[in-house]
């Protein structure tokens, strides 16, 4: 009894020591915003399952499930509810693809997903992101005037439980739907805070949240300055919006912003490339079969004034379509440290039970034919983030892009 009461402190001890270090900055994180999906992909239907998996799905499988849950009824000391038993098996079934990206999703989490595609929910106005280490989930924004700022939560809190369900390795996707709901419900959350990991909890109430996916200012000396958060549904007119305030505001230069952008829709990202490089392909896709898709301008817009765009290790998916196109067609310097490095495509498939799965379907290329998965785009001009204790607001990185952009209009 005194070892294992031994072991519990010791367990508790390293947990401890282990937040410290995620509130501190010391693990890197999968950057994932609870607001949106990782890839861009289309909507497809899907017919059910044929006989083609009867080798796998045969009568040795069913009798092994058969005694499985007879040991789980004998022994298993909780309830068991038959619904997550039986998503467990597809989501288990699914899993032994060993992709990340290729996923089994419920009702509720594919309802989760559609509406994050779209830049509106039903949600508390949260970005988190995701330490594949803990399960944990790290507060990136907080949305100005959401249901998250009302309630008091804070950049930089870890949340570890969403009402009375302790997050334990979950996919980030099923998290998110425990954290949105229907407008006007409430979700308790329960987070860690500040170096000391202080335990609270927050209530927050959910309402209707439309994504502000695009920021934008003019910098001095006429350079324009847009960051873009994500590529949702609604960030091409936000993204079209800012270019022409800032072109009526007689801008000379331009910087964009996408570090920390986990990627959207390629449908998105393709029409916002479309108001800046010149006619040709912007990127391409293979399949499993080697069939090239090629998503194309087809009229000449080739943005002219000086440009650089800014990116790092967390700029991942559409971010990276986004780059890769600007520096192969070379009308932009890329300024930052290497991306991540995501350089696949998914699509979603209707099982037509409300229901979806996502499966890697191809990998897509720049319009050189650079494949960057698992490796990312390097940057014309690499620059490490350095933080600047004495100023908050201090960012040597934008500063590099804006003396990039002002050296070319000398």
């Amino acid at each position: 009894m005194e070892e294992l009461e031994r072991e519990l402190e010791q367990e508790e001890l390293n947990k401890k020591k282990f937040i410290k270090g995620v509130l501190c900055g010391a693990l890197a994180m999968f950057v994932a915003m609870a607001v949106i999906g990782f890839a861009g992909y289309k909507l497809i239907g899907h017919s059910r399952g044929t006989d083609a998996n009867a080798e796998i799905l045969g009568t040795a499988t069913e009798d092994k499930l058969g005694q499985i849950r007879e040991l789980l009824d004998k022994y298993y000391l909780y309830d068991i509810d038959d619904d997550e038993l039986q998503t467990g098996i597809y989501e288990g079934f699914v899993s032994g693809v060993d992709d990340p990206y290729t996923v089994y999703y419920d009702e509720e989490a594919t309802k989760d997903l559609l509406e994050s595609s779209s830049g509106e929910f039903y949600g508390i106005g949260v970005g988190i992101s995701l330490d594949t280490s803990t399960g944990y989930l790290t507060v990136l924004q907080v949305y100005e005037g959401s249901p998250a700022e009302e309630a008091g939560l804070e950049v930089g809190d870890v949340i570890y439980k969403v009402d009375d369900r302790e997050i334990d390795g979950e996919d980030l996707s099923e998290v998110v739907s425990w954290i949105r709901g229907e407008e006007g419900s409430q979700v308790r959350l329960g987070i860690y805070r500040g170096e000391d990991a202080k335990e609270m909890e927050f209530t927050a109430t959910r309402a209707k949240i439309e994504m502000h996916t695009v920021e934008h200012e003019m910098k001095e000396n006429q350079i324009g300055y847009i960051r873009v958060t994500e590529f949702d549904t609604v960030t091409y007119d936000q993204f079209k919006t800012a270019l022409t305030d800032l072109q009526d505001q007689g801008m000379k230069g331009l910087v964009i912003d996408l570090r920390s952008n986990p990627g959207g829709n390629v449908a998105t990202v393709c029409d916002m490339m479309r108001l800046l490089l010149p006619k040709g392909v912007m990127v391409y896709t293979e399949d499993k079969d080697g069939n090239r898709t090629d998503y194309t301008n087809d009229s000449d817009s080739g943005f002219d004034l000086p440009l650089t765009v800014l990116v790092d290790g967390y700029s991942a998916s559409a971010s990276e379509i986004f780059t890769g196109a600007i520096q192969d067609y070379g009308i932009g310097q890329v300024v930052g440290t290497t991306t991540y490095g995501k350089g696949v495509v998914q699509q979603l498939l209707d099982l037509k039970d409300g229901t979806y799965l996502k499966v890697t379907i191809s990998e897509y290329f720049t319009p050189n034919g650079r494949s960057i998965n698992k490796k990312g785009i390097d940057p014309d001009v690499e620059i490490e983030y350095e933080v600047n204790e004495e100023d908050e607001n201090a960012d040597n990185q934008l500063d590099k892009a804006l003396e990039i952009v002002q050296g070319e209009l000398q």
